[in-house]
């Protein structure tokens, strides 16, 4: 029985980590190795060592990619974790048609990401602008999209309205694990709703809290697809993330070698992110 089931076990765990190497662990052991030449993605190469590591550093475009995917991923995470467990506790709690509003708050987060920026794209550009100036409303008569100092604005929109529904099922995971007999306690103790959330709902959600936090920060750190629907990193390259400006200097620019050290350098600073909040969050539940 045994020997059975190792063969069931070996027959299916080999093929996933073969897949796995081939399609993850191959292609980023090879950009960390072109991250060391001077190659275009054609053509012959040498060797430069750190050189492309070095000019990363010293490209304003670089820096200026990194401080607004860094300041995106900060405010979309805040904003996210905010609506999402607003959202979640209303849901949670004794309301008329819970379950079809759950599935109806979850529909955004399965639609296409690049289908919801071309619609979010129209709404920006066309639709909003119309009701702006009919009714003498200035912030909404021009397309913000095309402010280099809004534009931003439009962007973290979509990107919070898409992912909120991932959060709010995670935070109702943790919503229904918490004992109903503990807000009756409450409940008798004359606690106000804001004590029950302070000393009840947060302490006990806190390990949900975490993952959503780690898992939302990263995902607006890499954020890439509602740029491109949405501004295409424009207007100049004010809403330029750093995963746009790899996917074009590495494909269109013939800077493949000099993104890919980029890549490396994004791939460090996301692992050290994620660590840091983990690490951060994990002491606040203990």
């Amino acid at each position: 029985m045994k020997k059975s089931f190792n063969k069931v076990y070996l027959s299916i765990t080999i093929p996933a980590l073969i897949i796995f190497f081939v399609f993850h662990t191959y292609p980023l052991l090879q950009g960390v190795f072109y991250s060391f030449t001077d190659w275009k993605g054609y053509g012959n190469f040498e060797f430069v060592g750190l050189k492309n590591y070095l000019n990363v550093f010293k490209d304003s475009r670089v820096g200026h990619a990194y401080l607004f995917t860094i300041g995106f991923a900060i405010i979309s995470t805040v904003i996210t974790n905010i609506v999402s467990l607003a959202l979640a506790i209303g849901l949670n709690s004794n309301i008329t048609f819970k379950r079809a509003l759950r599935g109806i708050y979850f529909l955004p987060y399965i639609l296409g990401t690049l289908v919801i920026g071309y619609i979010f794209n129209f709404i920006f550009s066309y639709f909003l602008p119309v009701i702006g100036k009919n009714l003498g409303i200035a912030l909404l008569a021009n397309n913000i999209l095309g402010n280099p100092d809004l534009a931003w604005i439009g962007i973290v929109i979509v990107a919070v309205w898409q992912s909120t529904a991932f959060n709010t099922i995670l935070y109702l995971s943790g919503l229904v694990t918490i004992d109903p007999d503990l807000y009756e306690a409450a409940d008798i103790d004359g606690a106000t709703p804001w004590n029950k959330f302070r000393a009840i709902t947060f302490p006990l959600i806190a390990p949900f809290f975490t993952i959503n936090v780690v898992v939302s920060m990263k995902n607006y750190l890499m954020v890439f697809d509602q740029i491109v629907a949405l501004t295409g990193g424009g207007p100049g390259t004010s809403t330029e993330s750093i995963s746009l400006l790899i996917y074009k200097g590495g494909f269109s620019a013939g800077e493949f070698a000099y993104q890919s050290a980029n890549a490396v350098i994004f791939f460090i600073i996301i692992v050290a992110i994620s660590l840091f909040q983990i690490k951060v969050l994990e002491k606040r539940n203990d």
